[in-house]
């Protein structure tokens, strides 16, 4: 429990201080007239992620509106891409290049993708007319053995990258394919190549299969490999590797799907477009993985990016890829620059403005509000935990309560977990049968025993309300201090903008703009502590209030049903 929380206030505390924007980076060159930054979104606004992916291959596709094809040479061989830090140079290969039709396609090899971050970002710069083309790079995924991306234009399918072995004949090309071309089946072409000893795995693992399929029939034989096979049967994906056998996921016809498969830590795992889809365990006796490759056999449709790789890929090396490859928008967003407008930008941008001039008692004044905001959103989420838990168990409960026969023998806390009224109800029968009522041959409960027990079970009625209100003083204190805090950090630093202006002698509203305006961030700041704090404490105090009420009735009752059974009235 603690260690959730220590991560719900961290990720929390990311989100407040995330508005800060980065610094804007200089220009990589200036022989370069236009760039295009390309973000990989793995924020929950994109398609998220909760580990590193590292040293992975990315298609960049570029077109009209992401990419000036008239400012780049006719070839595409001023292309280059950096790093975010416009300084690193890292590696790519084009896969397609048509300047006429304004269609692109670059596979880029990306060190490291951090996870939740919408801050993965590489330049692709174009523009210069003196550049020439770099030599041919071969850009696959870290462990990959064979990438196959049937973009030769004598149609036999070659390893991206770079392995000796190419395939037996030459095989169908669709030119409009999921990433650029991609390989055509009728079901009778049949993709075989022979491997050398680095294409070998045991049965146990690590080995990885990666690949898009769009099939036009819901059977056929996607991947063989010695014992192993990935087929299509009725529409879903059939895994064989000796007696191990896997069928899940749905292949719609005429829709790109993609398919992986994991092997090792004694696991075989399906997943289909980026979720698991079956898995099971792995036999010891599981035959080795070796001998020639075929792809295709008996399969009708299209097929691109084949992988086979000798490490175990992990589910969110799947569903990045996926999203990658299959260009959802939520995770690559890419958008054209030209020289001069990072800078620009830099300079002008109003975020940037704001920032770049908040004084340094501004800041302290912001992080302490954060900090407040941070503290505020952990007690409203804990406290409608709590009450939320209390209200359910308290319903169970009275529902229980008022059905019994016997008023002492309707359970209590121990079988209606969380619930506040049963905690009082254990406390009044306890202290009846330490009386000894209802028990054979004990006196009718009398007025002065009835007083005693409800004084009793009042008393820990005023200790639930006090943690019932626990920690609610934290939320006061951010709707009442929070505006007070900005507001004193807007303060000092209009009074310390308005000082240094009078020392410079500049009065111009370009002078005294920036200061004023960075200055109201930090009522802003005090504002979004204080007004989701308001709305947090008016819902939590009325389910307080309910919950307190429902507690003063109850004692109420209990002691009239007990009177109604155990007292003189019920004995004559």
């Amino acid at each position: 429990m603690i260690r959730a929380r220590i991560r719900l206030i961290a990720t929390l505390a990311a989100l407040v201080f995330s508005a800060a924007p980065l610094g804007a980076q200089a220009w990589w060159s200036s022989d370069f007239k236009q760039r295009t930054v390309v973000t990989l979104n793995t924020s929950a606004a994109g398609v998220t992620t909760s580990e590193a992916i590292s040293d992975v291959a990315v298609p960049i596709r570029l077109h009209s509106g992401n990419f000036d094809f008239v400012g780049a040479k006719p070839d595409g061989s001023d292309l280059r891409v950096v790093a975010a830090d416009d300084k690193t140079a890292l590696k790519f290969s084009v896969e397609k290049f048509d300047g006429a039709n304004e269609l692109a396609v670059l596979w880029v090899r990306v060190p490291l993708v951090a996870p939740g971050s919408d801050k993965n970002q590489f330049y692709v710069y174009a523009g210069n007319a003196k550049a020439i083309a770099e030599a041919p790079t071969a850009v696959v995924d870290g462990g990959a053995m064979v990438s196959l991306r049937f973009a030769d234009v004598d149609k036999v399918a070659k390893d991206a990258g770079g392995a000796p072995f190419v395939a037996s004949a030459p095989i169908p090309v669709d030119a409009n394919g999921l990433i650029g071309p991609s390989a055509r089946f009728d079901g009778a072409q049949v993709l075989e190549f022979s491997v050398n000893d680095k294409l070998q795995a045991v049965g146990t693992g690590p080995y990885s299969i990666s690949l898009w399929a769009r099939p036009t029939a819901v059977a056929g034989t996607l991947f063989t490999q010695g014992p192993l096979t990935v087929a299509l049967q009725g529409g879903k994906v059939a895994v064989t590797l000796g007696s191990l056998k896997l069928i899940g996921g749905d292949l719609p016809p005429s829709a790109w799907a993609h398919i992986g498969l994991t092997l090792g830590a004694g696991k075989a795992t399906l997943y289909v477009n980026g979720s698991q889809a079956a898995q099971g365990d792995l036999p010891a006796t599981t035959p080795a993985i070796s001998g020639a490759v075929r792809i295709g056999q008996g399969f009708s449709g299209l097929m691109d990016e084949v992988q086979i790789a000798n490490v175990v890929r992990s589910a969110e090396w799947i569903k990045f890829t996926r999203a990658s490859q299959g260009a959802d928008a939520k995770l690559v967003a890419t958008q054209i620059q030209r020289d001069g407008d990072v800078e620009e930008s830099g300079q002008h941008g109003y975020f940037g403005i704001l920032f770049k001039n908040l004084t340094t008692d501004a800041w302290a004044i912001i992080a302490i509000c954060g900090v407040m905001f941070v503290v505020a959103i952990w007690v409203m989420i804990t406290k409608t935990v709590l009450v939320r838990r209390i209200d359910r168990g308290n319903n169970a409960f009275l529902e229980a309560f008022r059905a019994a026969p016997q008023v002492l023998m309707a359970g209590g806390a121990a079988q209606y977990q969380g619930s506040s009224l049963a905690r009082l109800y254990d406390l009044g029968v306890t202290q009846f049968n330490v009386r000894k009522i209802g028990q054979p041959g004990i006196a009718p409960v009398s007025g002065a025993t009835l007083n005693a027990v409800t004084a009793a079970v009042t008393a820990n009625l005023v200790r639930e309300n006090q943690e019932l209100n626990a920690r609610m003083v934290l939320l006061t204190i951010a709707i009442s201090g929070g505006p007070f805090l900005g507001l004193l950090g807007t303060v000092v630093g209009v009074m310390i903008t308005f000082a240094a202006i009078a020392a410079a002698g500049d009065v111009n509203v370009n002078a005294i703009a920036p200061g004023i305006a960075a200055a109201l961030l930090a009522t802003v700041a005090g504002l979004g502590v204080a007004i989701p704090s308001l709305f947090g404490y008016n819902y939590l105090a009325s389910r307080i209030k309910n919950i307190s009420s429902d507690m003063q009735i109850f004692v109420e009752e209990f002691v009239t049903r007990v009177a109604e059974q155990f007292g003189e009235s019920a004995q004559r």
